[in-house]
């Protein structure tokens, strides 16, 4: 049964709040303040209490299971982060105070850097941009001023592998630059001869992303790097699947020119619903001055008697501010604390067991589930949610089921380049139970498709709300509140 509205349970006369008698002269406000009708449900606070503590027990969340999220990793967020974010020191601090007044703050911020630089092998950090596209968009603009400067001004295409992140192209486009689609070979890397192919003076580089959307990581990469840097490209990581690498390898070595970071999936920030989100962007020596900036240099290193002095700096070839103020501080902070608590081996085994889990949920349904690229996988994995004995089902009917078993659905339908697909990554904060419980519903729902596909079409059969219809839906938009009138 679906919950009632709030309009619904309003009950005339009733009041939430019982105000004092006011203590100065009362004032009549000039009608055009006023709306004629004003039609606000009447309840008591515990109606209010009660109405959206039974809609919070609803909403489905990191806090309550697994959310096998391919390519988005919703992972467990420790608490000590939120501890550590609420800090007065960071809290109730303004971005306009001046520098000297939030030592403490910049200090963080320039540790951050220099080990997220480090993680990924690269040689300067810039904490500004707001989320991984954003920080897509700053990298690839940092290609655009790399080749400008250098008179380079043929170079208008870039190259995007077929399983690369769904923004990967809509950047390329927003920088300015033309997309050309680079397809993947049988074993699910970037086809070498397509790519060399491709390659000419009019290239501006390549957007890899390693491990890619089908959870591989590219077997040819060092040629991939090498293919584009001899055109005279640059070639660019997205860095939204690092929790697959960390401690194990490092871009930078691999011929990784530039890079972004999404510090709210790698790092442990809630980010589901849109936000907030963060993805500092990592350079190599020679793009260190095109960074976007101000960003974060120690002034003087301090000794035993005065502490090192921060200050902020705009790098001298800077593509400029891509933000306001200095990025979301908030995610910054989640990130420092989490790196902090985990230090280089902690970092290390999160990407150990990370793999560890994708591999072993994969093990325990590619005999139901047609797997499109037999390898082991990284942190994720790819399968087909379709069968030839069940012609009739898609892989939506597979994740609406999933919710019957309490389950989050795993991503639908990318990447692109498998039919029907089922993108599910566990993350390393999840038990072996858990995945066990998970691993053994998608099993049933395989045998279900075959035996009973109706059960499948007109799932989830427990849930709040139904299936809707997502044709009607589309077709006919409400995008706005309809408020009832006053009886």
């Amino acid at each position: 049964m679906t919950e009632p509205t709030i309009y619904e349970l309003s009950s005339p006369g009733r009041k939430g709040v019982q105000f004092p008698e006011s203590d100065v002269p009362k004032t009549e406000l000039p009608q055009s303040f006023l709306r004629s009708k004003l039609p606000l449900p009447e309840l008591s606070e515990v109606d209010v209490i009660r109405h959206f503590t039974k809609l919070s027990k609803l909403n489905y969340s990191i806090d309550q299971g697994i959310y096998p999220l391919g390519s988005c990793t919703m992972k467990y967020n420790p608490r000590i982060n939120e501890e550590v974010s609420r800090f007065p020191g960071f809290a109730l601090t303004h971005p306009l105070q001046p520098v000297e007044t939030v030592q403490g703050n910049l200090a963080l911020m320039y540790q951050l850097q220099e080990w997220l630089a480090e993680i990924i092998g690269m040689k300067g950090v810039s904490l500004q941009p707001a989320a991984g596209a954003h920080g897509e968009f700053t990298g690839v603009s940092i290609i655009r001023k790399y080749h400008a400067d250098r008179g380079d001004l043929l170079r208008t295409r870039m190259l995007v592998p077929d399983s690369a992140h769904g923004t990967n192209p809509a950047t390329i486009s927003m920088a300015g630059f033309e997309a050309v689609n680079i397809p993947s070979d049988a074993r699910g890397n970037v086809d070498l001869e397509a790519l060399r192919a491709a390659c000419d003076e009019t290239v501006a580089g390549l957007m890899l992303t390693n491990p890619n959307t089908l959870g591989l990581f590219d077997e040819h990469v060092c040629e991939v790097a090498g293919i584009i840097h001899e055109c005279g490209g640059l070639l660019y990581g997205d860095g939204a699947n690092l929790n697959a690498l960390m401690g194990i390898a490092k871009p930078g070595e691999l011929g990784i020119d530039i890079m972004h970071y999404n510090l709210h999936k790698t790092f442990s920030t809630p980010h589901g619903g849109g936000g907030p989100g963060a993805g500092p962007v990592g350079v190599a020596d020679f793009l260190v001055d095109y960074l976007p900036g101000p960003i974060v240099v120690m002034v003087e290193e301090g000794d035993e008697e005065n502490p090192p002095y921060f200050d902020f700096q705009m790098p001298s070839k800077s593509i400029g501010r891509v933000k306001s103020f200095w990025g979301h501080f908030g995610v910054i902070i989640r990130a420092f604390t989490y790196i902090s608590m985990h230090g280089d081996e902690g970092l290390r085994k999160v990407s150990q067991m990370a793999v560890l889990n994708a591999n072993y949920i994969l093990a325990l349904i590619k005999d139901k589930y047609t797997l499109p690229y037999d390898r082991i996988c990284m942190h994720e994995f790819v399968v087909e949610g379709q069968w030839k004995d069940a012609p009739g089902i898609h892989a939506l009917d597979v994740a609406k089921r999933l919710m019957d078993y309490d389950f989050h659905p795993p991503t639908n339908y990318f990447p692109l380049i498998v039919p029907e697909a089922l993108m599910i990554e566990p993350t390393e904060t999840e038990s072996k139970q858990t995945m066990d419980a998970f691993a053994e519903a998608l099993n049933k729902i395989a045998d279900e498709a075959k035996s009973d596909p109706d059960l499948l079409h007109n799932a989830p059969h427990n849930a709040p709300i139904r299936r809707l219809d997502e044709v009607k839906a589309a077709r006919d938009l409400v995008m706005c509140c309809h408020f009832p009138e006053n009886e």
